[in-house]
């Protein structure tokens, strides 16, 4: 059997791990290929973990970060000792910049590669971007890349990562005007020491802008630019405590005792694991819907000062957020999903929460007056070199734009959209009315936020792993 892996990022690199995971992969069929299709320079890094700056950390706690899935403590045990020297003494986790995380993606892709080699399957990996696939003699997939080769495969995923930043005010191609800022090296070239710098959106892209610029010791003036002012909430350290009603086991029995799941059945389990802690479900839920509503600079402030805070109701929300979520969302009903999506900004500011230390350099700023969070934007447009904004303070201009909106979930990446559309037309996938792409053929599989039908918050790693070792199951079966 010939497998190939259409994309070489984080994605990628979980389903070696969890291919390479099983002893003797005879049950994929005894021996094979597995040919990687990755154009990039940055193999196995993918867009975010390339070389960039070291003010650029990881958003997230080692446990959540873990490209095995179920292995909370396979990042935290490849740091080892040097996890010490990138430890942030708030959250009393290591946060290390985002390229030496690239470079554990890298470590553990090449250790599944070796394994496979030694199980009789080994991994070449092809420097072009596959184009088009199609079905030949009814059994075999055949892959065309962008250099004019061709490639058979009896299976194939696609591991090809997120969607393209969107330009939601036509600035594209604008002097001043960055449309991804990713590496921040490269964007924090192009913005003198005097210029006022606008950043579109209020999420981690945009504080990982910013620190950038904290970093470089920038003067002037920043300005987050949000049409909901809404800043990402604030990790909590860690307690060590691992949920034990909200998991994947308790939600699976649910759905195989009464045929579905409902989002009561989830909050049901939230309230039994907040009882247990001696926690109001209620007063947790009301603090979170007061997120649109509340100051943002206050809430940040009121957040760093709880990191320590012993409750665990938030703690239990981010985590699972990202260990159980994909799931369950699966198995919701389109009406329960609907109600979570009226709360698409307040889920996302607390499913995707920023570390204390970027937290405290923002407040520094946001004291200092040098940086300012403007809510209700409405336009920006390019005038005499500069770009005037109008937001629900008046208008405002600014030297430089940074984009740091991120795309939607599920959406399909530029480079990848001839490759979808092949696939539809072949009748080996389809595209779900909600974004991602769907597989309509048993040797198709999607692995990643490209995943039709998942949660509107963007795959973390944890989701990824999860779904990239039931993915190398599936690809394990006869």
């Amino acid at each position: 059997m010939d497998i190939a892996i259409i994309g070489g990022g984080a994605a990628a690199v979980g389903l070696l791990d969890a291919l390479a995971a099983t002893e003797g992969n005879a049950a994929v069929g005894g021996t094979g290929t597995i040919t990687v299709f990755e154009p990039s320079p940055h193999l196995w890094r993918g867009r975010p973990y390339g070389p960039d700056l070291d003010a650029v950390l990881v958003n997230t706690p080692p446990a959540l970060m873990s490209v095995r899935g179920g292995d909370f403590g396979h990042f935290a045990a490849w740091l080892g000792e040097c996890g010490a020297d990138h430890m942030d003494p708030l959250l009393g986790q290591p946060l290390v910049p985002r390229s030496l995380y690239g470079e554990y993606l890298v470590h553990s892709a090449e250790k599944a590669v070796a394994a496979l080699g030694e199980q009789g399957w080994p991994v070449r990996v092809v420097a072009a971007r596959v184009t088009d696939a199609v079905v030949r003699s009814g059994t075999r997939l055949v892959l065309h890349t962008d250099d004019g080769q061709e490639y058979e495969a009896d299976r194939v995923a696609l591991c090809i990562g997120g969607g393209t930043p969107p330009d939601l005010y036509g600035l594209t191609g604008e002097a001043g005007f960055t449309a991804d800022p990713y590496p921040l090296a490269d964007t924090l070239d192009h913005i003198a020491a005097g210029d006022d710098v606008a950043i579109i959106g209020s999420g981690l892209t945009a504080v990982d802008v910013v620190v950038a610029l904290a970093a470089h010791r920038y003067p002037g003036r920043i300005t987050l630019l949000s049409r909901s002012g809404v800043l990402p909430h604030v990790w909590q350290r860690p307690d060590g405590r691992r949920p034990t009603h909200v998991t994947v086991e308790r939600v699976a029995g649910l759905h195989r005792a009464r045929g579905h799941l409902a989002l009561d059945d989830l909050v049901g389990l939230l309230r039994e694991e907040l009882a247990d802690a001696g926690e109001d479900f209620d007063e947790v839920v009301a603090r979170l819907r007061s997120t649109p509503t509340d100051n943002p600079v206050q809430r940040l402030r009121q957040q760093i000062a709880a990191v320590d805070d012993p409750r665990i109701g938030r703690r239990v929300v981010q985590e699972t957020v990202h260990t159980v979520g994909p799931y369950a969302w699966r198995l919701l009903r389109e009406p329960d999903r609907a109600r979570l999506r009226r709360h698409l900004r307040t889920a996302t500011s607390v499913a995707s929460p920023m570390v204390p230390v970027n937290a405290c350099v923002l407040m520094q700023l946001l004291d200092s007056g040098q940086l300012t969070v403007s809510s209700g934007v409405d336009a920006i447009e390019p005038v005499n070199g500069r770009f005037r904004v109008r937001d629900a303070d008046g208008q405002r201009t600014a030297h430089v734009v940074v984009n740091a909106v991120n795309p939607p979930a599920q959406a399909v990446p530029g480079a990848a959209r001839h490759l979808v559309r092949s696939l539809t037309r072949a009748g080996l996938a389809t595209l779900h009315p909600s974004g991602g792409v769907l597989p309509a053929d048993p040797r198709v599989h999607v692995v990643g936020d490209l995943a039709g039908g998942g949660s509107f918050i963007t795959s973390s790693i944890a989701g990824v792993a999860a779904q990239a070792s039931r993915t190398a199951a599936a690809l394990r079966a006869p």
